[in-house]
């Protein structure tokens, strides 16, 4: 006979995208990756498999080390600039990849780029077989394409692989009218439609990545990382978590 999970251990979604910032894995201001950091999202991201059998797929951004269009903006070719960021998406993946093995979480990296000695190359059939079969599964090298960011990718590939929810992780609880870190006045959203971050010009993701979401109806939940238990409460369905870009639910 078998036994129904209680409600809590009953997730509101089986198979999401998480969106990493580069910046998401080291610490605020910081350079380069916190192993320790790195490691408490992977025990996260753990227990919620463990917990609810949730599938997870992870798009990586690479800001914490080079972001293509802040280096263009300095004078780098666009082009390099961005093949630069998409590499290193490449090596945050390869870093959360080693922590989340390490605590015995089978895991596979795959890339738009090709890289054949630490990654697969990324065909969503494969990434949906993976996914079945419990294992992690991050998405480096972005859209292969330079003037495509993260969050661009993050969209594509949820709709790809038929997630039912976008997760983007930031370092504030959710989407706000203006910089919460620079203005103690600005409100904070509980619900968006997806033209509301457009017109609003809430520049939490970019237009293509909203505009993409709102073509096949998927919603996005902007939550803090910071807080530890976030993820597990976002998959719970916590409506007091973040912000939730879509239709109300």
């Amino acid at each position: 006979m078998t036994t129904a999970k209680p409600a809590s251990a009953v997730p509101r979604y089986k198979r999401v995208l998480l969106k990493l910032s580069g910046e998401a894995l080291t610490s605020p201001g910081g350079f380069g990756i916190d192993p320790d950091i790195v490691h408490r999202i992977a025990k996260e991201v753990v227990g919620v498999m463990q917990t609810y059998a949730t599938q997870v797929a992870i798009v990586m951004g690479g800001g914490n080390i080079i972001r293509g269009e802040t280096a263009s903006a300095k004078g780098m070719n666009r082009v390099t600039a961005d093949y630069m960021g998409m590499l290193a998406t490449a090596i945050n993946g390869l870093a959360l990849l080693d922590a989340l093995e390490r605590i015995g979480q089978p895991t596979r990296v795959q890339s738009a780029i090709r890289m054949d000695q630490v990654a697969e190359p990324y065909i969503w059939r494969r990434a949906v077989r993976h996914l079945e079969k419990g294992r992690v599964v991050i998405l480096a090298g972005g859209t292969g394409n330079p003037y495509f960011s993260t969050d661009t990718t993050a969209a594509l590939r949820a709709v790809e692989i038929g997630a039912q929810v976008v997760l983007k992780a930031t370092m504030v609880d959710g989407i706000y009218s203006a910089d919460p870190l620079k203005d103690p006045t600005a409100k904070r959203f509980s619900h968006l439609e997806y033209l509301d971050v457009i017109n609003k010009e809430l520049r939490v993701m970019d237009h293509t990545a909203i505009t993409l979401c709102k073509e096949n109806n998927l919603p996005i939940v902007v939550f803090n990382l910071l807080e530890p238990g976030n993820i597990e409460r976002v998959i719970q369905g916590d409506q007091k978590i973040g912000t939730w870009v879509g239709p109300l639910r």
